[in-house]
């Protein structure tokens, strides 16, 4: 069983992992770079990570999930509609981009890119990351009136659009996409609970 020391390591190891991926990519990022990032002992990557790479890119992948899931629950508890708190998420994520230079993004999208064909485990993680998302959102949506069907296809499109979004603010070094894509989102939003009144 590792100790709390133990798991301090680990989730430094983890932490340092998605923080790299998000500026470099998942390829561009060595173990030797990881482990010195963290600050952590030589030994300590193989101890807790013994599968290597891909071990530790399916933790950083899953602590990204859990993030962002924190940040749309965060965001839920202080607004009325789903449209206000897709504002909040959008506001915080260009907070982040701009605060970044635009070099941050999401780790998840650049793993699922990169790595998507190349290994089933990580495309699992970066699967299961989305459906993370989707899932809470559709539910946020059920409760403010849409139907199950209606709200499982906006949640998904809002998770696709958010994620396009950040990737299109990086390449294009503006938040503008990612508050287009909110104007856009908040139009199917209002619709889709609309439908349902």
């Amino acid at each position: 069983m590792v100790g709390t020391k133990g798991a301090e390591t680990s989730l430094r190891l983890a932490e340092s992992m998605l923080e790299l991926i998000q500026r470099h990519g998942y390829s561009g990022t060595g173990l030797n770079t990881v482990v010195e990032h963290a600050g952590a002992p030589k030994g300590s990557l193989y101890f807790h990570f013994p599968q290597g790479k891909e071990a530790l890119g399916e933790k950083a992948v899953e602590l990204a999930a859990a993030r962002f899931g924190s940040l749309v629950a965060e965001s839920a508890l202080g607004s009325a509609t789903p449209g206000e708190i897709l504002g909040h998420v959008i506001d915080e994520l260009a907070g982040m981009l701009d605060d970044s230079g635009f070099q941050l993004g999401c780790p998840v999208s650049v793993v699922t890119l990169e790595m998507g064909a190349q290994s089933e485990r990580l495309r699992d993680a970066c699967a299961n990351a989305f459906e993370s998302w989707i899932a809470p959102v559709s539910e946020l949506l059920i409760a403010h009136g849409s139907p199950r069907p209606v709200a499982r296809a906006l949640a998904t499109a809002v998770v696709s659009m958010v994620e396009g979004a950040v990737i299109v603010s990086r390449a294009q070094q503006s938040t503008e996409p990612l508050y287009c894509a909110a104007q856009a989102l908040a139009v199917l939003l209002e619709q889709g609970t609309e439908a349902s009144a």
